[in-house]
């Protein structure tokens, strides 16, 4: 059978996760990590505000999904803001993740499957998130074809729910950074509602050990912060 033209993007995405999983200790990114528990913390607090913002609160008749949805860490955090399992959704390449996202979340609708090619009807979801996975497309195209079908899935008067890295990683070639202006090249016609958000890891490291409050100072700062947290809604669509 002949390969797809994105074929070698899926290939070099399933690696770099198998590597991942063989060379990065669990523990590593572990909430029981207190630079890790900080940052989480942090953008689930950013992330909240957005949404409540925009509107989207309360969450219990929200229909959610989390592209790229790993084991299901943020369908998790989003049964803690008051989401119903039943109402959420994930699709992820990994067959191994989406298994144990099942595990956790058996009411929840979680599949093995491609981002740029979502099994959803149209007009299904009044949320769609990511986190962190669009660093991981190298490829400009598929990461247009990603945006357009997130896009797709919304119900009128939804919004897509971004999290993911500014810049390049000099000492990890497979993820790439995303600024604000590529952000809003995905999605044309799009209202992009965004924060700085996320202490720099090394920094966080180092500093949350000694003072918990001042790795809060130099992340109000936000100068040192180094993800985007996005609300971004369709222009016009109410």
């Amino acid at each position: 059978m002949a390969s797809t033209p994105d074929e070698p993007e899926l290939e070099r995405i399933r690696a770099e996760y198998a590597r991942r999983e063989r060379e990065i200790p669990a523990e590593t990114y572990a909430y029981s990590n207190p630079p890790n528990l900080f940052l989480r913390q942090v953008q689930e607090r950013t992330i909240l505000s957005l949404l409540r913002d925009g509107g989207y609160a309360p969450f219990a008749d929200r229909r959610l999904l989390d592209v790229g949805c790993g084991d299901g860490g943020w369908l998790g955090t989003y049964l803690m803001l008051g989401f119903r399992d039943e109402h959420l959704a994930g699709i992820d390449l990994d067959p191994q993740r989406v298994a144990e996202a099942k595990a956790r979340h058996a009411r929840s609708e979680v599949v093995v499957g491609k981002a740029d090619a979502l099994p959803w009807p149209d007009g299904t979801f009044d949320l769609v998130s990511q986190f962190t996975m669009f660093s991981s497309i190298l490829d400009p195209r598929m990461q247009e074809r990603v945006a357009r079908e997130m896009l797709r899935v919304l119900k009128p008067g939804g919004a897509v729910l971004w999290l993911d890295i500014r810049y390049d990683n000099p000492r990890n070639k497979n993820v790439v950074g995303l600024n604000p202006k590529r952000v809003a090249e995905l999605f044309p016609g799009c209202e992009v509602r965004s924060r700085r958000s996320t202490l720099a890891p090394p920094i966080a490291r180092a500093v949350v050990g000694l003072s918990w409050t001042l790795a809060a100072v130099l992340e109000q700062l936000t100068v040192l912060n180094v993800h985007t947290i996005a609300l971004i809604r369709p222009r016009g669509d109410r």
